[in-house]
């Protein structure tokens, strides 16, 4: 599972596992979620791992998903759905990878999105 694509390389953000979230979240650069986050992620680049869960839309460059979303998912640039991840909602990106053994229930759309500043 690639976690970086061109851009912002280092991981500025952690929600930690245990940790839970209620409301907006917005990083410049990475985060990395591993925790519960209950509504919109907005950041660079946004990793979901395995523990991890959005309850919620997400947007960003580039999303890796290998735990739980619950909602839409934007990328600029890719989405990344790891062997173990679960996605429900709308999938929009110009490049999407499925892992085998990844869930995915929604639509997707395969077009190139930009995001706001």
């Amino acid at each position: 599972m690639s976690v970086f694509g061109k851009g912002s390389r280092e991981l500025e953000t952690i929600v930690g596992d245990g940790t839970r979230i209620a409301g907006e979240v917005g990083v410049k650069g990475t985060v990395r979620i591993d925790g519960i986050v209950e509504g919109n992620v907005d950041a660079d680049w946004i990793v979901v791992g395995e523990s991890g869960r959005i309850h919620g839309n997400a947007r960003a460059r580039g999303i890796v998903v290998g735990g739980t979303v619950e909602g839409n998912l934007h990328a600029a640039e890719t989405v990344e759905l790891a062997g173990k991840s679960s996605v429900a909602g709308e999938i929009v990106t110009p490049k999407l990878s499925i892992a085998e053994g990844a869930r995915f229930d929604g639509q997707s759309r395969m077009k190139a999105e930009t995001l706001p500043d």
